[in-house]
C-alpha cells in the first residue's frame, strides 16, 4: 500500500483535483474529462460508461451537463437503431479537454512543493 510519503507526483494524495464551475454546476472536472477520453476511445456513451465503471445514466447526465455548459457541444451523438448509434467527441470538445488537461498539469506543477509539504500532515495509513 502506498503512503503519502511516496514521492510519486501521480500519487492521488498529492494531486489537486481541478473543477471548473459554471454557477453551481461543474462544467468540467476529473470525472467528465475521463468520460470524454473514454468516449473518444470507445465510440459510444454506453461503452465509455462501462469502461470507466459508471452507469449509463450517470454518463448520459454528465454528457448533457457538459453540452449545456459550453458554447458548443463537446459530444455529438447519433441515435441507435439498425445501423447502431454512437457518440464522438467534437473538435470543440477536444479543444476543451486539451485546455482542461493543460490547466491540471500547470496546477500540479505550481503546487508540487506545497503538496509534498502538506502531505507531512497526513496520517501514514488511513482506510475509510
Amino acid at each position: 500500500m502506498s503512503t503519502h510519503h511516496s514521492g510519486d507526483p501521480k500519487d492521488p494524495a498529492q494531486t489537486p483535483r481541478l473543477r471548473v464551475l459554471l454557477g453551481e454546476v461543474t462544467a468540467m472536472g476529473p470525472g467528465k474529462a475521463m468520460l470524454l477520453e473514454a468516449i473518444r476511445e470507445q465510440g459510444s456513451i454506453s461503452a465509455a460508461a462501462r469502461h470507466v465503471g459508471m452507469s449509463y445514466r450517470r454518463a448520459w447526465d454528465l454528457v448533457e451537463t457538459m453540452n449545456q455548459s459550453f458554447r458548443e457541444p463537446v459530444i455529438a451523438t447519433a441515435k441507435g437503431g439498425s445501423g447502431g448509434g454512437g457518440a464522438q467527441i467534437t473538435d470543440f470538445g477536444e479543444t476543451v479537454l486539451a485546455r482542461y488537461r493543460d490547466m491540471e498539469r500547470k496546477a500540479c506543477e505550481a503546487l508540487r512543493d506545497e503538496l509534498h509539504a502538506f502531505a507531512d500532515f497526513l496520517a501514514d495509513d488511513y482506510e475509510p
